[in-house]
């Protein structure tokens, strides 16, 4: 006979039909990548979970997804739904079809989504329709930026999951502002993390800044791919503009995301950098991290490398108005500098000049994260109240 019993906080039925307990994880862009590898690991101490990962290929490129693979030691993937590009509509509805097919071929007892891409949102909105519980892992961050793609997917996905995993105390405030039940919260810490500290402690540095002829704290390292930055020429020309004059006072590196330089070429900027900005292909897990921890600062429009430079205790410059990680404001090494291109420079000459921001590591941000998540939803699957 199935085990059928109610989830703590929600009054969908969950139903097992044997005694394993079957989990999928959903990827779909590079970002994803390092959220599930620490629960994926951690799902391992439970002899009787089946755990599952699911590649949407929402973005696929070989230098953008399977590196990472290697590097994080993930699993290959038990499904790759290779969905591919689109708009955001056309890409949502991909994913709904074809992970629709997945829920009714594995019957897994919970779905684990993370971040804030369109294939969290998508496998979210599949599983609440066809009543399998489903996990947010980096619950409750807002940018109260409703023209960002991200914050109507967090939104979306909030709003339908069962257990809201969260990563920094605004992330609590935020869902019991939208009404959340205090039972679906858990503030357990940040999963990134999980990734950044046992890399560093179970991997050797790659010797990247050897082959890129770098210095620890002697160069600059920037990353940019948001739409407001990299869509339009106007943007773009003022983004060339700001790493040239850093260039021609501190090496620049670029690793560059296929979405910015396909704008570059299309506008005919990709060749006035000087030859001090050392434009790279998107690089590897351990590569990148090793050029976080020895930059001088960062300059970047991403969220997750706020959380990676504020742990590190590197001076990061975003260049965004808002930001859905506030803690590595607060509390971290993080300067939000919106469009102020024109103070970046000297923001960057204060850092080398030893007047940078010095920070803290948020709460719970220890590494264990992904152990919470992991025994939380044991407990509420296998029958046993948290």
């Amino acid at each position: 006979m199935p085990i059928a019993f109610t989830t703590r906080g929600t009054n969908i039925p969950v139903t097992r039909v044997n005694s394993v307990i079957t989990i999928i994880s959903v990827v779909g862009a590079r970002p994803n990548f390092m959220k599930v590898a620490p629960i994926a690991r951690a799902f391992k101490q439970y002899g009787d979970v089946r755990h599952m990962i699911v590649h949407t290929g929402q973005h696929y490129d070989a230098a953008m997804s399977d590196v990472f693979f290697r590097d994080l030691e993930i699993p290959e993937p038990d499904i790759f739904l290779g969905v591919g590009s689109g708009s955001h509509a056309e890409q949502t509805a991909k994913v709904m079809t074809a992970f629709e097919r997945v829920l009714a071929d594995v019957r897994p007892d919970a779905v684990i989504v993370v971040g804030d891409v369109n294939s969290t949102l998508a496998c979210s909105i599949v599983c609440a329709k066809a009543g399998v519980p489903v996990a947010h892992v980096e619950a409750g961050l807002r940018s109260f930026d409703r023209t960002m793609p991200e914050e109507i997917n967090r939104l979306v996905t909030d709003a339908v999951a069962d257990w809201l995993f969260v990563s920094e105390p605004s992330g609590v405030q935020n869902l019991k502002r939208e009404g959340a039940a205090d039972d679906k919260v858990f503030f357990v810490g940040n999963v990134m993390i999980d990734t950044l500290v046992l890399f560093r402690t179970r991997k050797p540095a790659p010797p990247v800044l050897e082959r890129l002829g770098l210095n620890k704290s002697g160069y600059v390292l920037t990353t940019m791919h948001r739409p407001g930055n990299v869509d339009t020429r106007e943007s773009l020309g003022r983004l060339m503009t700001l790493l040239t004059a850093l260039a021609l006072k501190i090496p620049v590196v670029f690793p560059m995301h296929p979405r910015t330089k396909k704008m570059l070429q299309s506008f005919g900027l990709l060749e006035v950098l000087p030859e001090q900005c050392l434009v790279t292909e998107p690089l590897g897990y351990g590569e990148f991290i090793t050029l976080c921890e020895h930059a001088a600062c960062i300059v970047t429009d991403s969220g997750g490398i706020q959380e990676e430079a504020t742990y590190l205790g590197v001076p990061c410059i975003t260049l965004r108005t808002n930001t859905e990680r506030p803690v590595t404001v607060t509390e971290g090494t993080n300067t939000l500098m919106g469009d102020r291109f024109d103070d970046v420079a000297a923001m960057v000459d204060e850092i080398v000049n030893g007047k940078a921001v010095h920070g803290t590591i948020p709460e719970l941000w220890d590494g264990l994260a992904s152990e919470r998540i992991a025994e939380i939803l044991y407990k509420k699957l296998s029958g046993t109240h948290v």
